[in-house]
């Protein structure tokens, strides 16, 4: 089973820069989408029939505000059930979850809160880390196997990403944000790319500012963490960094 993770920053944007080849190449047996920033209705007629032609069953979660945030989670096969946010109203209400039920495990579609230049929404970002750990610990401890997928907007170690030193003060490297990653790795989780692959170094995010992809100026943001119970059925996970169409690139997992 493939599992693919992509923030397209926008939907409609994407499928303008190439998204359905992309989706040719990529073939995942689900995808997780983030920051979509639209409905199923405002896409294009033709581009929406194609979509479900490939992935019958697709989740919309957008958010209240139009054109914001949002993610959806399509997939080949029916999940036996799907679940939207986390009962949450101060963070459901910006569509950042979708939790479906696989055999054997629950997935997680997140778009983590981004803490603004101004760090105003760091309090709010750390809440949100808070709110769904409790969560999981719930799901551990009823027997669930878990992945979280998506943008998690914070880079973890000095290694993901390419200016660690000059970003220790900016949302994304705070230290209170990167504790949090070590959180959920204390709590059962399994950095499944970054186990695989400890010396790698590969990113999923660059500003569309002074040519940074093509300086390879970038940030790991986008994970699969998945329950270390887990970790022991994963072939691989591979960062598309070649892929174009957001200022991410996808990220796979391949079970």
């Amino acid at each position: 089973m493939k599992i693919t993770t992509w923030n397209i920053n926008g939907l409609r944007a994407a499928l303008g820069k190439g998204l359905l080849e992309s989706l040719e190449t990529l073939q995942p047996d689900v995808l997780c989408l983030q920051e979509v920033r639209s409905t199923p209705g405002q896409l294009d007629p033709t581009q929406r029939k194609y979509l479900e032609q490939i992935f019958p069953h697709a989740v919309w979660n957008p958010a209240a505000r139009p054109g914001y945030s949002g993610v959806a989670t399509l997939a080949r096969q029916q999940p036996e059930q799907v679940l939207l946010g986390m009962n949450a109203p101060a963070f459901d209400s910006e569509g950042r979850v979708i939790c479906s039920r696989h055999p054997e495990f629950l997935l997680f579609n997140i778009y983590f809160p981004n803490g603004g230049r101004d760090l105003e929404r760091v309090p709010y970002k750390l809440d949100f880390y808070a709110h769904l750990l409790d969560h999981c610990d719930n799901l551990h401890a009823a027997g669930e196997q878990i992945i979280l997928c998506g943008d998690f907007n914070t880079c973890h170690r000095p290694i993901d990403l390419r200016n660690a030193r000059q970003n220790e003060k900016n949302t994304g490297f705070l230290p209170e944000e990167r504790a949090w990653i070590d959180r959920y790795l204390e709590h059962g989780f399994t950095d499944i790319y970054r186990q695989l692959y400890p010396d790698r170094v590969q990113y999923t995010w660059w500003t569309f500012i002074s040519n940074a992809r093509q300086r390879n100026v970038g940030w790991r943001l986008d994970y699969f963490l998945v329950s270390s119970s887990l970790a022991e059925h994963v072939q691989d996970a591979t960062i598309h960094d070649d892929i174009l169409g957001s200022d991410h690139c996808p990220v796979s997992l391949l079970l």
